[in-house]
């Protein structure tokens, strides 16, 4: 059971998702080459560097204010907020109170940034503690096997992956989560569906509003912990 010391207080809240050329076969025999059928591979998904910046304009609304603005419908409590942090949280560590559906950044002067995010659906959201090894702007995505295993209708037709862009499932940033040198597949990144926010939604990544997440990728370092509370471990007051 967590103890309120684990936990950012506000006056709101508390908390304690290459292309190949053709191989031919070569016998030395051109005749016999010319009639052996091609061996395709997978297309690997590529995010066009060149593109990121209008990406970025794409997803932030005009005259963009992370702490007011909100064509999304998003309830004012998930907006990014400014609070006071909890004594003895190391700074840059991230911390998502998966019941009030907030995440946490520790800044170095006892504060933390507040946003709001999704979780994921049933039993797919897993708590625990991660280490934050990579960071990507803009990234492909390829669903696991368990996702097409599951949804084989949603998944199956992208199976070799989704190119970065405004409609991947990872939206504009994404940082991957990891234990020791194994990657989770645990992300915590944006997403094109920003009105699932303060709900349980994805398949077990924590999910922000693209906008909110391109203003924190650059304040979060690689090699910093990522605390998952437990769902069910925590009231949260509105």
């Amino acid at each position: 059971m967590l103890t309120r010391r684990h936990f950012v207080i506000t006056s709101a809240a508390m908390f304690s998702a290459p292309i190949s050329s053709p191989v031919w076969a070569q016998d030395g025999e051109a005749e016999q080459a010319a009639v052996k059928p091609t061996v395709k591979t997978k297309r690997r998904p590529v995010s066009n560097r060149s593109k990121w910046n209008a990406y970025d304009a794409q997803v932030t609304p005009a005259n963009y204010d992370p702490f007011t603005s909100n064509p999304w419908g998003l309830h004012p409590r998930f907006l990014p907020k400014l609070v006071e942090a909890n004594p003895g949280l190391k700074p840059g560590d991230i911390h998502v109170d998966a019941v009030a559906r907030y995440l946490y950044h520790i800044r170095a002067d006892g504060t933390a940034m507040r946003y709001g995010v999704a979780i994921g659906r049933g039993n797919l959201y897993e708590s625990g503690t991660y280490t934050i090894r990579r960071k990507a702007k803009w990234p492909t995505w390829t669903p696991t096997k368990d996702m097409i295993a599951r949804n084989p209708n949603t998944y199956g037709p992208v199976a070799d992956g989704v190119d970065g862009g405004p409609r991947n499932p990872l939206g504009s940033r994404a940082f991957y989560l990891f234990e020791g040198n194994r990657d989770t597949y645990l992300r915590i990144h944006g997403s094109p569906s920003p009105r699932s926010v303060g709900g349980r939604a994805s398949s077990g990544c924590v999910r922000m509003v693209m906008a909110h997440i391109i203003g924190l990728y650059d304040q979060v370092e690689t090699g910093v912990t990522a605390h998952l509370y437990p769902a069910e471990s925590v009231t949260a007051r509105s």
